[in-house]
């Protein structure tokens, strides 16, 4: 069976950088290259396959056109987007809805539930999760008022860090931070607050109403039980699981190998460090590729890092 190797998509974002060029070797389209859309069919950002039976075919045409490689899955686009996020800058803070509201207010569209892995990140860098307004009356009051400093919750980062974003979560990537991210496929983003800045002389859409519509008040953390299971030169770290996904990160040193089974309808894989094999086939950081449904056993060979997405 077939690996669905994938062409990124790359989007330019005022908070964007070059790290998508200098630590991926992607092609980048300019220095302010925020977002590679790496496992996408959203219509904002297709993903093309870039071998094999499929080549130059995108992913949402084979999710219409031949669901059998997926589990013949009910859902109406391929459930899941990964990206890898280049923050330069700060980017807006802000917050997704959930499914339920996404439907009514967004013209039938998916929430967005998220998870980032930090990929790397500056020393003393920093990432907005949550806020500190015990209701929605405080809430309201302290966005009247600018009172961002009181309101948002800053947290330390460092490399290999993960975190769970739930709908209704106040959030921000800031500055010097490059991560992975795995979320339902939406593009739908309230934004909160933009730091006064200004786009071609304009300051960009806030979505103030819908904002304090979403957020949960008051905030609370999301779960994550981290399990870790080691085997001879490979490690296998569960990251998440949850309805919309299941992560985990693989790492293989020492040449190491190690087998496992696709089992799922599908299975995103993203190399992040390293390279090495997988049945053969070499790869390297920056690949992204799909096992589609049936694929069965598989073998991993190297010195590589890989997180994978699937839907349990």
């Amino acid at each position: 069976m077939e690996i669905l190797f994938l062409e990124p998509v790359f989007k330019t974002m005022v908070w964007g950088g070059d790290r998508l060029r200098t630590e991926y070797g992607y092609d980048i389209p300019n220095d302010f290259t925020g977002e590679c859309w790496a496992i996408s069919a959203h219509p904002n950002g297709d993903c093309t396959i870039k071998n094999g039976t499929y080549k130059g075919k995108t992913l949402s045409w084979l999710w219409e056109n031949k669901r059998h490689l997926f589990g013949n899955r009910s859902e109406q686009t391929f459930p899941l987007l990964v990206k890898i996020i280049d923050a330069k800058q700060d980017l807006s803070i802000q917050v997704h809805p959930s499914d339920s509201y996404a439907y009514t207010h967004e013209n039938g569209a998916l929430g967005k539930t998220e998870c980032w892995y930090i990929l790397d990140c500056d020393v003393n860098a920093e990432i907005v999760i949550g806020h500190n307004a015990k209701d929605k009356e405080e809430l309201e009051y302290m966005i009247e008022n600018d009172k961002w400093d009181e309101l948002i919750r800053l947290r330390n980062i460092r490399k290999g860090d993960f975190f769970q974003i739930n709908p209704g979560t106040v959030h921000a990537i800031k500055e010097g931070t490059l991560l992975l991210e795995t979320q339902q496929n939406s593009d739908i983003t309230y934004r909160l607050y933009d730091y006064g800045r200004l786009v071609d002389g304009k300051p960009r859409q806030l979505h103030i109403k819908e904002s304090i519509d979403v957020i949960n008040c008051p905030h609370k953390d999301a779960i994550i039980d981290d399990k870790i299971i080691k085997r001879n030169n490979c490690e296998i770290r569960e990251l998440i699981k949850n309805k919309h996904y299941t992560l985990k990160k693989i790492s293989i040193y020492n040449d190491g190998e190690i087998t496992l089974n696709q089992d799922k309808d599908f299975m995103n894989i993203s190399v992040i460090e390293g390279n090495g094999e997988i049945d053969k086939a070499p790869i390297t950081k920056g690949d992204h590729f799909i096992l589609c449904t049936g694929y069965g056993k598989f073998k991993l060979k190297g010195n590589m890092e890989l997180i994978v997405s699937y839907i349990d």
